[in-house]
């Protein structure tokens, strides 16, 4: 009798370690060419270990399957999201980790873009909701009247940056953090005081800073052509700025502005229509919508290219200084052939 419970019991013993390392011993491959695993929202049990397969991640499906269904981890509806894996672990690990919903976030940066479909595209390449998602959440008009925005200003909430966010973001609440983000900003620095000094809104100065923005690339002239649009906008002189026009036209790889630009029937083309655009034409820096705000004092209305090559203007008080730089600077394209 003593025997048969010796027996008995090493076969329990061995049965419990072959168990106890099915379920706690490595169940996670080494040398995983990509951590990182993307559980779309909706997802069902069989769809997150097809992932886990896909990717290389397990070794053993069944001893997985097994531990998940003592877990209760295995559910119709699986928790979403972007998760990190560890290699060597357990398949206790690896299920403690993904129910837990501990989130990798992703990156999501913003630097030069001129339309919405180019923030669209820029933040779908990274997170779960697609361009067409995002595009179609900045063109609903509906839920932009509930935030205050519409689709010619909505480029007025995205201040470039690095963001940090969830994979499986929504749509609505991806604006919603980039509201967020933006009035931060506003918040620093005396922003909307300085705003409100001018008899200014935020969506007006980043309309301005758009146009700034694509005036120079030089940060230290930007407070000087931020002065001449002020100077403008006193006097109601139209702004006349050559980048709304090649908004309006969509014409962006001109090199050279001509008629067919500055006569694009469009209300973002300030030759035609008085005052500021009705959102801006780019997204604008931390760098230009400051120079609004703490524009250069001159008497400057006017300011072209110089004929230098030095990505810098000449600017000019009046129509005879300005008709002078001008002339400098069309006989210089000329001489490159460009027309």
């Amino acid at each position: 009798m003593k025997k048969i419970l010796i027996i008995v019991g090493v076969v329990a013993a061995i049965i419990a370690g072959y168990f106890g390392y099915k379920y706690f011993g490595s169940n996670v491959n080494s040398n995983l060419s990509d951590p990182y695993i993307n559980i779309p929202t909706g997802s069902n049990f069989d769809e997150v270990v097809k992932i886990l397969m896909d990717k290389g991640i397990l070794k053993d499906e069944d001893s997985f399957r097994s531990l998940a269904n003592r877990m209760k981890y295995a559910k119709p509806i699986m928790r979403a999201g972007r998760f990190k894996i560890k290699e060597g672990w357990s398949n206790y690990d690896l299920i403690k980790h993904l129910r837990a919903g501990e989130q990798s976030p992703v990156k999501v940066v913003f630097n030069y873009e001129r339309l919405l479909e180019d923030i669209a595209g820029k933040a779908g390449k990274v997170l779960e909701a697609d361009s067409l998602r995002l595009l179609q959440t900045f063109y609903n008009q509906s839920f932009l009247d509930s935030v205050g925005y519409n689709k010619d200003d909505l480029m007025c909430i995205f201040i470039p940056n690095t963001y940090e966010m969830f994979w499986n973001i929504t749509p609505e609440k991806f604006v919603g953090r980039m509201l967020a983000e933006s009035k931060s900003f506003w918040e620093k620095n005396n922003r909307l005081l300085k705003a409100k000094s001018m008899r200014m809104t935020p969506k007006q100065v980043y309309t301005l800073a758009s146009i700034v923005e694509k005036e120079s690339q030089n940060k230290e002239e930007r407070p000087t052509i931020a002065g001449v649009y002020l100077n403008r906008l006193k006097i109601n002189m139209k702004l006349q700025a050559d980048p709304t026009c090649v908004f309006a036209s969509k014409d962006f790889e001109t090199k050279r502005v001509t008629n067919y630009h500055l006569s694009f029937d469009s209300p973002f083309n300030t030759y035609m229509y008085n005052g500021l655009p009705p959102g801006p034409i780019s997204i604008a820096s931390a760098s230009s919508i400051d120079a609004v705000l703490n524009p250069a004092s001159h008497n400057y209305l006017y300011f072209c290219a110089k004929a230098d090559d030095s990505g810098t203007h000449a600017f000019a008080e009046n129509m005879t200084g300005h008709n002078i730089n001008v002339a400098k600077y069309i006989q210089m394209l000329n001489s490159k052939g460009i027309h």
